[in-house]
């Protein structure tokens, strides 16, 4: 059997018009990236997520020539944003950076949420992480000396000793819900909008202690305006190194970090999320970078895709148990 050159001519067209179909099928064919980069962050300006947020797409935009945007898309402890970023596009253009809140904790909170994290987001990598402290207030420092102190005082005055916290599902008040849990204890949970009011109180002696994240209470520490007990990571604190873990002091299972990371949309190219996180691990690692986040008391990490999924799995679990077994509900 013979072609003619009409079938030779018309199978040529064909295989054209094919691999143009694929490439434009496929945006990680293209020169990724070739436009500007949105980045979503699920909480107002001026926290520790949006200042990882924009010093790290800064790099990006540097390393890549290309514009990256960060908006800000807060409320519903953050699930409005991540709910945004899941109906974009999976082309590496939208991304979201983001606390541990939308993606472990909101959904065991909030009702008919619109996505579910276990299976809408591609997960890139956690760029920072830091451990909460326990903090009392100035008036209880001289009595109140290590965790053995504050269970005592749990025990003796049940229900009424307050733990300020940031609002109800916040890491600070979840972590208060697990040392209660670990301890057999229970204090009285006063729930704030945002930390900044919480730890206000705290210094003026409104409330008696909190679990904050170390990098936002520590100069407060420095001061002396606020004592710290002791530090949930499984590790002291570079910053505060004469503080103890909780494991030091006795209770085990309080491995606990609050923690920022980047997403995508499920199904992201893997190209395009291989470059992603090749370009974030590259910020992160930028002297300028990752001195900006020590000094605020962040960790660096940086971990793959695989490990942050990993993570986001069993944090999932773990907070499920927690607000379960405390029958916390979001306010």
């Amino acid at each position: 059997m013979t072609t003619t050159p009409t079938t030779g001519w018309r199978k040529i067209a064909a295989l054209v018009c094919a691999s143009a179909a694929a490439l434009a099928a496929s945006p990680s064919a293209w020169a990724w990236p070739d436009k500007p980069i949105t980045i979503i962050v699920p909480f107002p300006a001026g926290g520790a997520t949006d200042t990882v947020a924009r010093a790290i797409g800064n790099n990006l935009g540097q390393q890549w020539g290309q514009s990256v945007v960060v908006e800000n898309k807060a409320g519903a402890t953050g699930s409005i944003g991540a709910a945004q970023v899941v109906r974009a596009p999976a082309d590496g253009y939208t991304l979201l950076v983001s606390s541990l809140a939308p993606l472990v904790v909101a959904p065991h909170l909030i009702k008919g949420l619109p996505y579910d994290p276990t299976r809408d987001f591609s997960y890139i990598t956690v760029a920072v992480q830091t451990a909460n402290v326990l903090v009392v207030n100035p008036s209880l420092a001289p009595k109140v000396n290590n965790v053995q102190d504050v269970i005592a005082m749990l025990k003796a005055k049940p229900d009424t000793v307050s733990f300020a916290t940031s609002g109800a599902g916040s890491s600070d008040h979840l972590t208060a819900e697990l040392f209660w849990q670990k301890t057999g204890t229970k204090g009285l949970h006063v729930p704030y909008k945002g930390g900044a009011p919480a730890t206000a109180d705290l210094l003026g002696s409104q409330v008696d202690m909190s679990f904050q994240n170390v990098n936002s209470v520590f100069p407060h520490i420095k001061s002396g305006k606020l004592k710290a007990i002791a530090v949930t990571g499984n590790k002291r604190s570079a910053v505060l190194p004469d503080v103890p873990t909780m494991a030091e002091a006795g209770i085990d299972g309080m491995d606990v970090y609050a923690w920022q990371a980047f997403a995508a949309p499920k199904n992201l190219p893997a190209d395009v999320k291989a470059k992603l996180y090749d370009g974030i691990v590259k910020a992160l690692h930028d002297p300028a970078v990752s001195k900006q986040f020590t000094d605020m008391g962040l960790e660096v990490v940086g971990n793959s895709p695989e490990v942050f999924t990993e993570f986001q799995r069993k944090e999932f679990a773990r907070w499920k148990q927690v607000i379960t077994t405390g029958n916390i509900t979001a306010q």
